[in-house]
């Protein structure tokens, strides 16, 4: 019998909610045993040790997933299927790597088979479980163990919020774990070098900057004016500003022109050095184009000149050509 329209929305909320439930029960039963497990994944990648992930049917999908997402945030992690790992495959297990076993029950045969031979590896194991009372869990040395009230599925029998709870937990360790290892932009820019994703994140701040007429240069000793002038010629929102030898002296902003135009006899002709910003933020040329997007974050800023090494003045990064760039 088909559903009526209403009844399509109530059951699609009814599904998302209860997985829902399943995140905030898992998030709020996390403790003690998640940090040891933090601490021992840790550990493993600073001595170049690896992740094994393994487990069979739908929990064999959330490991090779998050293998992956381990992979891309510098921890090596590889994909064990359990029936193979007893014909011959368990030759990529070595001492002291980490294997976390994920099985909803905590039951499932061909992963308890494979407990007592990893250990006899040198390979500490994680229960990555559903029951935190399964034997998976009493057998393994740590325990990732996640919460699902209830299955989604009407008929209690389709993984569903136990599924989202468990892809949940793995990508929170490996949320935890790429902060606390210090993992940067540059590092996930090194590591996605194809596509469009890798793309941007190698994009270098001299890919993206303004320059040539674009860009609105000219000595400190010019009046706002003169300035002004320049800036509309370029279609900016600042100016650059040099001293003498060419190098940086300050910038100068729409936001300046608006504080002190009100209240500044002669402002047009006043010296443009009297209402610049010395000492601005600036991009190296060289740096990434996504620094650019952390410091506009960070400094609440919407310009940014690029200088060299020696400081002068190349060009200008624009907070609104970001969009266009597809950074932000």
């Amino acid at each position: 019998m088909s559903l009526s329209n209403d009844s399509v929305l109530a059951r699609a909320r009814d599904c998302i909610r209860l997985e829902a439930d399943a995140l905030n029960a898992t998030s709020a039963s996390l403790g003690d045993d998640f940090i040891a497990v933090v601490r021992a994944v840790e550990a493993a990648a600073e001595s170049g040790k690896k992740l094994i992930f393994s487990g069979v049917g739908k929990s064999a999908h959330i490991v090779q997933k998050l293998t992956g997402t381990f992979n891309s945030t510098g921890i090596s992690s590889c994909f064990l299927d359990a029936t193979q790992a007893l014909h011959g495959d368990l030759g990529l297990c070595c001492e002291g790597d980490v294997a976390i076993l994920l099985s909803n029950s905590g039951q499932t045969i061909e992963v308890l088979r494979l407990i007592p031979i990893l250990k006899r590896f040198g390979l500490p194991v994680v229960a990555f479980t559903g029951n935190g009372e399964s034997e998976l869990a009493r057998d393994a040395d740590l325990r990732l163990v996640y919460r699902s009230p209830r299955e989604a599925c009407p008929l209690s029998l389709a993984p569903t919020s136990s599924t989202a709870a468990a892809l949940a937990l793995g990508d929170a360790l490996a949320m935890v774990l790429l902060e606390s290892r210090g993992f940067t932009r540059d590092d996930f820019a090194r590591l996605h070098p194809a596509g469009n994703l890798g793309t941007i994140l190698l994009l270098k701040v001299r890919d993206i900057m303004r320059t040539g007429e674009r860009f609105p240069l000219m000595p400190e000793t010019c009046n706002v004016q003169e300035a002004l002038l320049a800036m509309t010629g370029a279609k900016s929102g600042s100016i650059g500003l040099t001293d003498t030898d060419g190098r940086l002296a300050g910038i100068m902003t729409d936001g300046d022109l608006r504080r002190h135009i009100i209240g500044t006899p002669d402002f047009l002709q006043q010296p443009v050095a009297r209402f610049m910003t010395r000492k601005p933020k600036v991009l190296a040329v060289d740096a990434l184009a996504v620094e650019a997007l952390r410091m506009f974050d960070r400094y609440k800023i919407d310009d940014l000149i690029v200088v060299d090494t020696d400081n002068r003045p190349v060009g200008l990064v624009d907070v609104q050509d970001l969009p266009k760039m597809k950074l932000i």
